[in-house]
């Protein structure tokens, strides 16, 4: 297990862009087989999803970066590192974070980078962030996270939403510490997987061919998983790396305002809070708004959830876990966080400059 420290380093603001459509899952979904839609909304707690036909995740993170730099009053020469993490980028090459140093108007200078992870990514690239910033070479920094998950025109998964959130983060001596816990565990690579599209399969007719997976059709260009594998991985493995930061870090948990856990699954999350003795009113959820947002599903639980109380000194704990399989918890204290409100796109905001 990886623990890491950071000093010097203070979330100043965050901002989360969604599509403006909602798609309810009290209707029914084409791609999912015999769909129940009383209980998958019980069991998930997913009641609706926002979702767009032409919005991507550098869309909604572009118009999210707009709205949080105009709001923190950050000039965009003084944005010297980004990070963007999604699995959803609008081009297999070349990198989200290249055209949006361009597309907001970054410096060229800027240090520019993409992390390919899903459900645990914006821990990481919080910790990716942390780093750069932490000796005071550099200053101010962007964290883009999110998915929408358009790999393919059919796909309309009821457990899937689309969301950019963005992080702004600046050096600042004194500031509390960020304290990190990751791990991987590969050998569960197939237990959340898209099997064709990368260079191991890459896209070819049969791609587009439907199969039974599970009681569902899908094609080889969409999201499946093996559910009850992550059910099991999510509520073994998230309380354990709190617990495990807990201990290496000697803090105790229960001190922590809030704990904010990736919006997989409510039933899952519920069970994960109970296992670390958080109170319901004290784990915070956007899932039934919004869904599983991926690499988004945390911070946009913040902007949605605690705008308010993160004004004020906010202790939280935070753990992603997924797609990877991957996990990383982050313990932090954050004051004065500025949170934009949440920016609802049309879906004609796209970025027609960098299309081809």
């Amino acid at each position: 297990m990886a623990f890491l420290k950071f000093d010097n380093v203070r979330i100043a603001g965050m901002a989360g862009g969604v599509p403006r459509s909602i798609k309810n899952n009290a209707e029914g979904i084409s791609t999912s087989g015999n769909y129940d839609a009383e209980a998958f909304i019980e069991t998930t707690g997913v009641a609706e999803r926002r979702v767009s036909p032409t919005l991507t995740t550098a869309d909604m993170c572009y118009e999210a970066a707009e709205q949080l730099l105009s709001d923190l009053q950050w000039g965009k020469d003084e944005i010297d590192i980004l990070i963007f993490v999604t699995q959803t980028p609008d081009y297999c090459v070349p990198a989200n974070s290249c055209i949006m140093q361009d597309r907001l108007g970054l410096p060229k200078d800027c240090y520019a980078e993409d992390v390919s992870l899903g459900c645990s990514g914006w821990v990481y690239g919080l910790c990716n962030v942390s780093s750069l910033l932490e000796n005071g070479e550099n200053k101010k920094a962007l964290l883009m996270v999110g998915d929408g998950r358009r790999r393919s025109l059919e796909e309309d998964d009821p457990l899937f939403g689309f969301a950019g959130v963005v992080t702004a983060l600046e050096y600042q001596e004194g500031s509390n510490p960020i304290l990190f816990n990751f791990g991987t565990d590969g050998s569960g690579f197939d237990a959340i997987i898209i099997p064709d599209g990368g260079c191991r399969y890459p896209t070819s007719i049969d791609s587009f061919k439907y199969e039974n997976v599970d009681g569902h059709q899908l094609n080889r260009l969409q999201t499946r998983m093996k559910g009850m594998d992550v059910f099991s991985f999510g509520i073994t493995t998230a309380p354990k790396s709190v617990k495990r930061l807990a201990e290496h870090f000697n803090f105790e948990i229960g001190d922590y305002d809030y704990l904010l856990l990736h919006q997989a699954n409510m039933k899952m999350n519920n069970m994960i809070a109970k296992k670390l003795n958080f109170e319901k009113e004290r784990v915070p959820s956007s899932m039934y708004h919004f869904g599983n947002t991926s690499s988004a599903s945390i911070p946009l639980t913040i902007v949605t959830e605690l705008k308010d109380e993160v004004k004020n000194p906010t202790k939280l704990l935070c753990c992603g876990f997924g797609v990877g399989l991957s996990w990383g918890t982050v313990a932090l204290t954050v004051d004065k966080l500025v949170v934009s409100n949440l920016v609802e796109l049309d879906d004609n905001q796209i970025d027609h400059k960098h299309v081809i």
